[in-house]
């Protein structure tokens, strides 16, 4: 058994996100092209010596008791019958509320940590059942860390996701562009943003967006992607900031701009690293900005 285990948990981008009408469950369907960026999280993990426990810190942002490490934990000792306790120290560069993804990441890295020291052995299948109980983005993150389990360095994983997220097939990644995040200090509920779209009634099914439409833009020259997201035009006419970066992206010379899942953070593609860097230097000025 393995006392102490140290992982990245990575970010994610949505590049095309299609919200369908609600289901009679309450939830939505989405359709969308997910692929990770190189923005991590760092997680330790280690034994504790109380049983039934999950205790987590994470420095300068305060958790709820229950939050994705405790029910990870909960839904895993469930499965293997683990009674081992264990701690979390949660280091976060991935922004809560900015539709990255960092919550479910850090859940999927923290799940495969414990399965290394308790020496479960979970198979995918386990590991997604365990997802299903966490949460939608889960399945996607899961699947990524189990494709780049034997690789030591971060490299990109793209996936099509459907349904409320279980449905991942993944896609070949490409890593021939560089990607600017830029995170507008203003936290978007998922909820919310998911009533702004209901609202605003841009659920219906008004364009193809299946898994061959997505694969194949995504294969296209940047500069002739024409992803949408439904979320970006709710959220970032309920949202100024959100709006005003997006502007701001947009005119820094990416040749693809858009909002990452449900906000709030937005990003732009370039093709040319050295762009890259400069539009960096020139919005690091007004906003926290990083190239991944």
């Amino acid at each position: 058994m393995h006392e102490c285990v140290t992982v990245l948990a990575p970010a994610k981008i949505n590049l095309g996100l299609q919200v369908l009408p609600r289901r009679n469950d309450g939830f939505h369907s989405i359709r969308s092209l997910f692929t990770t960026v190189n923005l991590c999280d760092r997680i330790t993990v280690s034994v504790s010596d109380k049983k039934n426990f999950c205790g987590v810190s994470c420095e300068g942002m305060a958790l709820p008791s229950e939050n994705t490490f405790t029910k990870a934990y909960k839904a895993f000792c469930v499965l293997t019958g683990v009674e081992s306790g264990v701690s979390v120290e949660v280091t976060k560069h991935i922004p809560s509320g900015g539709g990255l993804g960092g919550g479910s990441s850090d859940a999927s890295s923290f799940l495969q940590s414990i399965d290394t020291i308790f020496g479960t052995g979970l198979s995918e299948t386990e590991f997604m059942k365990l997802s299903g109980e966490v949460g939608s983005d889960c399945f996607f993150f899961t699947k990524a860390l189990l494709a780049c389990k034997n690789t030591a360095l971060f490299r990109p994983f793209a996936a099509f996701v459907e349904g409320r997220g279980e449905v991942v097939t993944e896609l070949r990644a490409r890593n021939d562009y560089s990607v600017l995040l830029v995170m507008p200090e203003v936290s978007v509920s998922t909820p919310f943003a998911y009533n702004l779209v209901d609202a605003a009634g841009t659920t219906a099914l008004d364009r193809n967006f299946g898994i061959e439409d997505a694969a194949g833009l995504y294969a296209k020259d940047v500069l002739e992607w024409n992803f949408v997201n439904d979320f970006t035009l709710p959220v970032r006419g309920a949202f100024e900031k959100v709006n005003e970066a997006l502007n701001d992206i947009g005119e820094s010379g990416a040749d693809f701009a858009d909002m990452s899942g449900s906000g709030s953070t937005v990003f732009g593609v370039f093709s040319d690293a050295a762009r890259a860097r400069k539009a960096l230097a020139v919005l690091q000025k007004k906003w926290r900005a990083v190239l991944v």
